[in-house]
Formats: structure tokens, C-alpha cells, sequence
């Protein structure tokens, strides 16, 4: 099993900076690609952003390239998602995932409990 806790969300104003943090625990061997999913009021989670450990291999949402970035620090367990230049369309809840997958497949998956992000006009 693999814990996931983030932190870090908050309120900004638009055009302001914000990062989240995720700090995974427990059982990690094999679990080596991270990624942010978020949910804005009334819509459903949608994909932002993943990374594999070890590979310099990112992959973005369009709706957030080249303002949000992806990264990982190995000696902590934990991986961030540095946001800038936020929009009020940034708001929603922000999870954090975990998973292993093989052979293209996801064979483990797991999600933090969710930090709250609200940009304000």
C-alpha cells in the first residue's frame, strides 16, 4: 500500500503562483510514475500533469502547458506541481497520484485526499 498526503493548496489571486506538494510513503518499489488530476465545481477530474522517476518524461494538459511543471524529488518521496501564472479556471480540488504500471497496463494506483486550490479574479 502507498499513502499519498498533499499540501500546499490554497487562495491566490490571478496571475500569482502557488506549488503543491505530495508526499508518498509505504510501499513505493515499482510505483514510479506520479502525476496531478484535478476537479473544478461541476466538472469531472481531469488529467494536469504525470512524470516517471528517474526519466526526464513529462506529460501536460494542454489547458496548463507551459504555466504548470511537474517534478520530483527522489531523496523525499515527494513530487510537486509548480503552478503559475493561475487563472480563476485553475480553481478545484487538486489530487495527487501514484501508480506502477506494466507493460502499458496500470497494475497499482493511489490517490492522495485531495487539497483545495481557489484563484480568485
Amino acid at each position: 500500500q502507498v499513502q499519498l498526503v498533499e499540501s500546499g493548496g490554497g487562495l491566490v489571486q490571478t496571475g500569482e503562483s502557488l506549488t503543491l506538494s505530495c508526499l508518498a510513503s509505504g510501499s513505493l518499489g515499482g510505483v514510479d510514475i506520479r502525476g496531478w488530476y484535478r476537479q473544478a465545481p461541476g466538472k469531472e477530474r481531469e488529467f494536469i500533469a504525470s512524470t516517471k522517476l528517474h526519466w526526464d518524461l513529462s506529460t501536460y494538459s494542454d489547458s496548463i502547458k507551459g504555466r504548470f511543471t511537474i517534478s520530483i524529488d527522489n531523496s523525499k518521496n515527494t513530487h510537486y506541481l509548480q503552478m503559475t501564472n493561475m487563472k480563476p479556471e485553475d480553481t478545484g480540488v487538486y489530487y495527487c497520484t501514484a501508480r506502477r504500471e506494466y507493460r502499458g497496463s496500470t497494475m497499482e494506483e493511489y490517490w492522495g485526499q485531495g487539497t483545495q486550490v481557489t484563484v480568485s479574479r
